[in-house]
Protein backbone atom coordinates (compact mmCIF):
# COMPACT_ATOMS: atom_id res chain seq x y z
CA UNK A 1 0.00 0.00 0.00
CA UNK A 2 1.38 3.48 -1.04
CA UNK A 3 2.12 5.24 2.62
CA UNK A 4 3.10 8.70 0.73
CA UNK A 5 -0.52 10.19 0.38
CA UNK A 6 -0.43 9.92 4.15
CA UNK A 7 2.79 10.91 4.98
CA UNK A 8 2.14 14.53 2.90
CA UNK A 9 -1.43 14.45 5.03
CA UNK A 10 0.74 14.06 8.06
CA UNK A 11 3.24 16.78 6.74
CA UNK A 12 0.71 19.13 6.18
CA UNK A 13 -1.38 19.12 9.59
CA UNK A 14 -1.19 22.47 11.16
CA UNK A 15 0.34 20.78 14.35
CA UNK A 16 3.11 18.39 12.42
CA UNK A 17 3.66 21.76 10.41
CA UNK A 18 4.17 23.99 14.19
CA UNK A 19 6.36 21.04 15.64
CA UNK A 20 8.47 20.51 12.82
CA UNK A 21 9.36 24.47 12.21
CA UNK A 22 9.99 24.81 16.15
CA UNK A 23 13.67 24.04 17.65
CA UNK A 24 13.13 21.40 20.41
CA UNK A 25 15.60 21.02 23.01
CA UNK A 26 15.80 17.51 24.73
CA UNK A 27 16.56 17.91 28.65
CA UNK A 28 19.51 16.75 30.20
CA UNK A 29 19.05 13.53 31.00
CA UNK A 30 20.98 13.84 34.47
CA UNK A 31 18.79 16.04 37.05
CA UNK A 32 20.67 17.39 40.14
CA UNK A 33 19.63 16.68 42.85
CA UNK A 34 19.15 20.47 44.54
CA UNK A 35 16.84 20.51 41.84
CA UNK A 36 14.74 17.50 42.17
CA UNK A 37 14.49 18.05 45.81
CA UNK A 38 13.20 21.23 45.50
CA UNK A 39 10.74 19.88 42.83
CA UNK A 40 9.37 17.70 45.56
CA UNK A 41 9.34 20.08 48.37
CA UNK A 42 7.47 22.62 46.49
CA UNK A 43 4.69 19.77 45.42
CA UNK A 44 4.31 19.25 49.43
CA UNK A 45 6.49 16.72 50.28
CA UNK A 46 7.91 16.75 53.94
CA UNK A 47 11.24 14.99 53.24
CA UNK A 48 12.24 13.10 49.77
CA UNK A 49 15.56 11.01 48.64
CA UNK A 50 16.29 9.66 45.14
CA UNK A 51 17.43 6.11 44.78
CA UNK A 52 19.05 4.67 41.16
CA UNK A 53 15.81 1.99 40.27
CA UNK A 54 18.94 -0.41 39.78
CA UNK A 55 20.68 0.12 43.30
CA UNK A 56 21.47 -3.51 45.20
CA UNK A 57 19.81 -2.39 48.16
CA UNK A 58 16.05 -1.83 46.02
CA UNK A 59 16.98 -4.69 43.43
CA UNK A 60 13.92 -6.68 44.62
CA UNK A 61 11.72 -3.39 42.85
CA UNK A 62 13.62 -2.61 39.52
CA UNK A 63 11.27 -5.44 37.66
CA UNK A 64 8.23 -3.65 39.07
CA UNK A 65 9.57 0.01 38.02
CA UNK A 66 10.82 -0.90 34.57
CA UNK A 67 7.15 -2.72 34.20
CA UNK A 68 5.65 0.66 34.99
CA UNK A 69 8.28 2.56 33.07
CA UNK A 70 10.19 1.03 30.56
CA UNK A 71 13.52 3.67 30.85
CA UNK A 72 13.01 4.09 34.61
CA UNK A 73 15.97 5.22 36.23
CA UNK A 74 15.79 6.94 38.98
CA UNK A 75 13.39 6.36 42.42
CA UNK A 76 11.60 9.70 43.96
CA UNK A 77 10.79 8.62 47.55
CA UNK A 78 9.15 10.92 49.62
CA UNK A 79 7.26 11.06 53.01
CA UNK A 80 3.60 13.59 53.65
CA UNK A 81 3.59 13.78 57.76
CA UNK A 82 0.27 13.26 59.55
CA UNK A 83 -1.53 14.91 62.68
CA UNK A 84 -0.05 12.50 65.56
CA UNK A 85 -3.28 13.42 68.20
CA UNK A 86 -6.00 12.12 65.27
CA UNK A 87 -3.93 9.18 64.97
CA UNK A 88 -3.88 8.58 69.16
CA UNK A 89 -7.45 8.72 69.30
CA UNK A 90 -9.76 5.76 70.48
CA UNK A 91 -12.15 6.98 68.40
CA UNK A 92 -11.42 5.26 65.03
CA UNK A 93 -13.17 8.19 62.97
CA UNK A 94 -10.82 10.94 63.58
CA UNK A 95 -7.74 8.13 63.47
CA UNK A 96 -9.51 7.02 60.52
CA UNK A 97 -10.14 10.86 58.69
CA UNK A 98 -6.21 11.29 59.28
CA UNK A 99 -5.49 8.42 57.51
CA UNK A 100 -7.33 9.29 54.55
CA UNK A 101 -6.81 13.22 54.49
CA UNK A 102 -2.75 12.41 54.27
CA UNK A 103 -3.49 9.29 51.52
CA UNK A 104 -4.84 12.05 49.38
CA UNK A 105 -2.67 14.32 49.98
CA UNK A 106 0.28 12.25 49.05
CA UNK A 107 -1.33 11.00 46.06
CA UNK A 108 -1.85 14.91 45.07
CA UNK A 109 2.06 15.15 45.93
CA UNK A 110 3.42 12.42 43.41
CA UNK A 111 0.83 13.98 41.11
CA UNK A 112 2.43 17.33 41.28
CA UNK A 113 5.80 16.05 41.24
CA UNK A 114 4.88 13.71 37.98
CA UNK A 115 3.76 16.78 36.10
CA UNK A 116 6.92 18.93 37.16
CA UNK A 117 9.03 16.03 36.00
CA UNK A 118 6.91 15.75 32.65
CA UNK A 119 6.93 19.21 32.13
CA UNK A 120 10.66 19.69 32.53
CA UNK A 121 10.47 16.91 29.59
CA UNK A 122 10.82 13.93 32.06
CA UNK A 123 8.81 10.78 31.65
CA UNK A 124 7.40 9.97 35.10
CA UNK A 125 4.92 7.71 36.89
CA UNK A 126 3.48 7.17 40.43
CA UNK A 127 1.55 4.75 41.98
CA UNK A 128 -0.57 4.71 45.07
CA UNK A 129 0.86 5.17 48.66
CA UNK A 130 -1.91 2.29 49.31
CA UNK A 131 -5.07 1.11 47.62
CA UNK A 132 -6.00 1.20 44.89
CA UNK A 133 -3.47 -1.85 43.84
CA UNK A 134 -3.79 -4.34 41.25
CA UNK A 135 -6.25 -6.88 43.68
CA UNK A 136 -6.82 -9.10 40.51
CA UNK A 137 -3.29 -10.35 40.88
CA UNK A 138 -4.10 -11.77 44.70
CA UNK A 139 -2.93 -13.85 46.16
CA UNK A 140 0.20 -12.62 44.52
CA UNK A 141 1.74 -9.29 44.82
CA UNK A 142 -0.69 -6.76 44.76
CA UNK A 143 1.28 -3.50 45.81
CA UNK A 144 3.47 -2.19 42.34
CA UNK A 145 5.93 -0.42 44.51
CA UNK A 146 7.26 -1.24 48.06
CA UNK A 147 7.20 2.09 49.37
CA UNK A 148 8.88 1.15 52.64
CA UNK A 149 12.10 -0.66 50.85
CA UNK A 150 12.34 2.71 48.73
CA UNK A 151 11.84 4.67 51.52
CA UNK A 152 14.43 3.07 53.29
CA UNK A 153 17.08 3.02 50.76
CA UNK A 154 16.64 6.90 49.99
CA UNK A 155 17.18 7.64 53.64
CA UNK A 156 13.81 8.47 54.33
CA UNK A 157 13.75 6.18 57.81
CA UNK A 158 14.35 2.84 59.05
CA UNK A 159 11.35 0.31 59.77
CA UNK A 160 10.41 -0.03 63.90
CA UNK A 161 9.88 -3.62 65.26
CA UNK A 162 6.12 -2.63 64.53
CA UNK A 163 7.06 -2.25 60.67
CA UNK A 164 6.17 1.27 60.24
CA UNK A 165 9.04 3.42 58.85
CA UNK A 166 10.43 5.91 61.26
CA UNK A 167 11.49 9.38 59.87
CA UNK A 168 14.78 10.32 62.16
CA UNK A 169 12.50 13.51 63.05
CA UNK A 170 8.87 13.18 62.34
CA UNK A 171 8.73 9.57 64.02
CA UNK A 172 6.61 6.81 62.25
CA UNK A 173 4.01 9.37 61.41
CA UNK A 174 4.45 9.59 57.84
CA UNK A 175 2.97 8.44 55.25
CA UNK A 176 5.04 7.53 51.96
CA UNK A 177 4.88 7.87 48.11
CA UNK A 178 7.24 6.70 45.29
CA UNK A 179 7.59 8.24 41.51
CA UNK A 180 9.37 6.19 39.04
CA UNK A 181 11.16 8.86 36.70
CA UNK A 182 13.40 8.49 33.53
CA UNK A 183 15.60 11.43 35.17
CA UNK A 184 19.27 10.22 36.11
CA UNK A 185 20.30 12.18 39.76
CA UNK A 186 23.90 13.22 40.24
CA UNK A 187 24.16 12.28 44.09
CA UNK A 188 21.90 9.39 44.99
CA UNK A 189 20.73 9.78 48.37
CA UNK A 190 22.28 7.56 51.34
CA UNK A 191 20.34 5.39 53.62
CA UNK A 192 20.20 6.47 57.63
CA UNK A 193 23.47 5.43 59.61
CA UNK A 194 21.03 4.30 62.64
CA UNK A 195 17.50 2.82 63.10
CA UNK A 196 15.25 5.56 64.89
CA UNK A 197 13.03 2.80 66.83
CA UNK A 198 13.92 3.10 70.70
CA UNK A 199 12.94 -0.68 71.04
CA UNK A 200 10.58 0.50 74.19
CA UNK A 201 8.19 -2.36 72.93
CA UNK A 202 4.99 0.31 73.72
CA UNK A 203 3.39 -1.21 70.00
CA UNK A 204 3.68 -5.06 71.36
CA UNK A 205 1.92 -3.42 74.43
CA UNK A 206 -0.67 -2.14 72.78
CA UNK A 207 -1.37 -4.27 69.75
CA UNK A 208 -4.89 -5.72 70.37
CA UNK A 209 -4.08 -9.12 68.54
CA UNK A 210 -0.37 -9.36 69.37
CA UNK A 211 0.80 -9.40 65.86
CA UNK A 212 4.35 -7.87 67.35
CA UNK A 213 5.71 -10.73 69.33
CA UNK A 214 8.36 -9.71 72.25
CA UNK A 215 11.01 -10.51 70.70
CA UNK A 216 10.17 -8.43 68.10
CA UNK A 217 8.36 -11.01 65.43
CA UNK A 218 5.48 -10.16 63.64
CA UNK A 219 2.11 -12.19 62.91
CA UNK A 220 1.21 -11.01 59.40
CA UNK A 221 -2.09 -13.05 59.44
CA UNK A 222 -3.36 -11.10 63.10
CA UNK A 223 -2.56 -7.85 61.80
CA UNK A 224 -4.34 -8.46 58.47
CA UNK A 225 -7.28 -10.33 60.13
CA UNK A 226 -8.12 -7.38 62.80
CA UNK A 227 -6.43 -4.16 61.46
CA UNK A 228 -7.75 -4.81 57.76
CA UNK A 229 -11.09 -6.02 58.58
CA UNK A 230 -12.82 -3.72 56.34
CA UNK A 231 -10.66 -4.19 53.51
CA UNK A 232 -10.20 -7.20 50.94
CA UNK A 233 -10.22 -10.24 52.98
CA UNK A 234 -12.75 -8.80 55.76
CA UNK A 235 -14.98 -7.63 52.72
CA UNK A 236 -15.52 -11.03 51.17
CA UNK A 237 -15.93 -12.73 54.93
CA UNK A 238 -18.79 -10.28 55.69
CA UNK A 239 -20.22 -10.53 51.57
CA UNK A 240 -19.99 -14.65 52.06
CA UNK A 241 -21.67 -14.04 55.62
CA UNK A 242 -24.81 -12.34 53.69
CA UNK A 243 -24.85 -15.52 51.16
CA UNK A 244 -25.18 -18.08 54.25
CA UNK A 245 -27.45 -15.96 56.09
CA UNK A 246 -30.51 -17.87 55.63
CA UNK A 247 -32.77 -14.93 56.44
CA UNK A 248 -32.61 -11.29 58.02
CA UNK A 249 -32.83 -12.73 61.64
CA UNK A 250 -29.30 -15.18 60.67
CA UNK A 251 -27.67 -12.21 59.29
CA UNK A 252 -28.71 -9.97 62.22
CA UNK A 253 -27.18 -12.82 64.91
CA UNK A 254 -23.87 -13.04 62.94
CA UNK A 255 -23.60 -9.25 62.47
CA UNK A 256 -24.17 -6.29 64.95
CA UNK A 257 -25.77 -3.38 63.41
CA UNK A 258 -22.65 -1.24 64.57
CA UNK A 259 -20.48 -3.75 62.32
CA UNK A 260 -22.89 -3.63 59.03
CA UNK A 261 -23.15 0.46 59.18
CA UNK A 262 -19.55 0.33 60.00
CA UNK A 263 -18.90 -1.49 56.57
CA UNK A 264 -21.44 0.66 54.90
CA UNK A 265 -19.03 3.36 56.17
CA UNK A 266 -15.95 1.78 54.71
CA UNK A 267 -17.87 0.95 51.65
CA UNK A 268 -19.31 4.86 51.27
CA UNK A 269 -16.46 6.69 52.22
CA UNK A 270 -13.12 4.99 52.17
CA UNK A 271 -11.95 1.49 54.08
CA UNK A 272 -11.20 2.12 58.01
CA UNK A 273 -8.08 0.33 59.98
CA UNK A 274 -9.68 -1.00 63.04
CA UNK A 275 -6.36 -0.38 64.73
CA UNK A 276 -3.00 1.56 63.93
CA UNK A 277 -2.28 1.73 67.68
CA UNK A 278 1.10 0.47 67.31
CA UNK A 279 1.50 4.17 65.05
CA UNK A 280 -0.35 5.94 68.07
CA UNK A 281 1.85 4.74 70.84
CA UNK A 282 5.42 5.00 69.29
CA UNK A 283 7.23 8.40 70.65
CA UNK A 284 10.12 7.92 68.18
CA UNK A 285 11.55 10.52 65.92
CA UNK A 286 12.81 13.93 66.93
CA UNK A 287 9.58 15.88 66.92
CA UNK A 288 7.51 13.09 68.91
CA UNK A 289 9.99 12.10 71.41
CA UNK A 290 10.33 15.10 74.00
CA UNK A 291 6.97 14.69 75.41
CA UNK A 292 7.87 11.33 76.41
CA UNK A 293 11.21 11.60 77.78
CA UNK A 294 9.13 14.51 80.06
CA UNK A 295 6.88 12.38 81.08
CA UNK A 296 6.64 8.80 80.06
CA UNK A 297 3.51 8.35 82.62
CA UNK A 298 1.77 10.89 81.12
CA UNK A 299 2.26 9.03 77.87
CA UNK A 300 1.13 6.17 79.37
CA UNK A 301 -2.08 7.37 80.50
CA UNK A 302 -3.11 9.76 78.07
CA UNK A 303 -2.03 7.58 74.79
CA UNK A 304 -1.57 4.13 75.44
CA UNK A 305 -3.89 2.90 77.96
CA UNK A 306 -7.45 4.71 76.56
CA UNK A 307 -6.20 2.71 73.41
CA UNK A 308 -5.37 -0.67 75.73
CA UNK A 309 -8.77 0.39 77.56
CA UNK A 310 -11.19 0.60 74.88
CA UNK A 311 -14.14 -1.77 74.57
CA UNK A 312 -14.22 -3.16 70.94
CA UNK A 313 -14.79 -6.40 68.98
CA UNK A 314 -11.81 -7.69 67.89
CA UNK A 315 -11.09 -10.10 64.68
CA UNK A 316 -9.12 -12.91 65.02
CA UNK A 317 -8.87 -16.28 63.58
CA UNK A 318 -10.48 -19.20 64.94
CA UNK A 319 -8.34 -21.03 67.89
CA UNK A 320 -5.38 -18.77 66.83
CA UNK A 321 -2.71 -17.17 69.32
CA UNK A 322 -4.42 -13.43 68.83
CA UNK A 323 -7.77 -14.97 69.71
CA UNK A 324 -5.89 -16.15 73.33
CA UNK A 325 -3.98 -12.92 73.38
CA UNK A 326 -7.16 -10.72 73.31
CA UNK A 327 -8.65 -12.99 76.02
CA UNK A 328 -6.12 -12.54 78.08
CA UNK A 329 -4.54 -9.25 77.96
CA UNK A 330 -7.59 -7.35 77.30
CA UNK A 331 -10.62 -7.73 79.27
CA UNK A 332 -12.50 -4.50 77.67
CA UNK A 333 -12.16 -6.46 73.84
CA UNK A 334 -14.39 -9.23 72.63
CA UNK A 335 -12.38 -11.35 70.40
CA UNK A 336 -14.62 -12.17 67.56
CA UNK A 337 -13.72 -14.91 65.43
CA UNK A 338 -13.95 -14.87 61.89
CA UNK A 339 -12.37 -15.66 58.72
CA UNK A 340 -9.63 -13.68 56.84
CA UNK A 341 -10.51 -14.24 53.42
CA UNK A 342 -7.48 -16.01 51.91
CA UNK A 343 -8.18 -18.97 50.05
CA UNK A 344 -7.10 -22.08 52.41
CA UNK A 345 -3.46 -22.65 50.61
CA UNK A 346 -2.36 -18.81 51.03
CA UNK A 347 -3.41 -19.43 54.66
CA UNK A 348 -1.25 -22.89 55.10
CA UNK A 349 1.52 -21.12 53.33
CA UNK A 350 1.53 -18.52 56.13
CA UNK A 351 1.38 -21.10 58.97
CA UNK A 352 4.08 -22.49 57.76
CA UNK A 353 5.98 -19.13 57.55
CA UNK A 354 4.71 -18.18 61.41
CA UNK A 355 6.01 -14.62 62.39
CA UNK A 356 8.40 -13.07 60.71
CA UNK A 357 11.77 -12.09 62.43
CA UNK A 358 12.28 -8.30 63.64
CA UNK A 359 13.56 -5.85 61.51
CA UNK A 360 17.85 -5.21 62.91
CA UNK A 361 17.85 -3.33 66.19
CA UNK A 362 18.84 0.71 66.35
CA UNK A 363 22.37 -1.27 67.81
CA UNK A 364 23.46 -3.42 64.59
Amino acid sequence: MDQEPTRRRLADHPTVKQITERARTTPDPVLTTSRLREICLAAGADDVGFVPVDDPRVAEEFEHARAILPTARTFVAFCVRMNRDNLRSPLRSLANTEFNHADDETNEVSRRITRALQDAGYRAVYPAPGYPMEVAQFPGRIWVIAHKVVAQAAGLGVMGIHRNVIHPKFGNFILLGTVVTDAVIDEPSTALEFNPCLECKLCVSACPVGAITNDGGFDFQACYTHNYREFMGGFTDWAETIADSADRGEYRERVTTGESFSMWQSLSFKPSYKAGYCMAVCPAGEDVIGAFLDDRKGHLDEVVRPLQNKPEPVYVLPGSAAEEHVTRRFPNKTPKPVTNGFPDEVNALLDQIGPRPRPPKASD
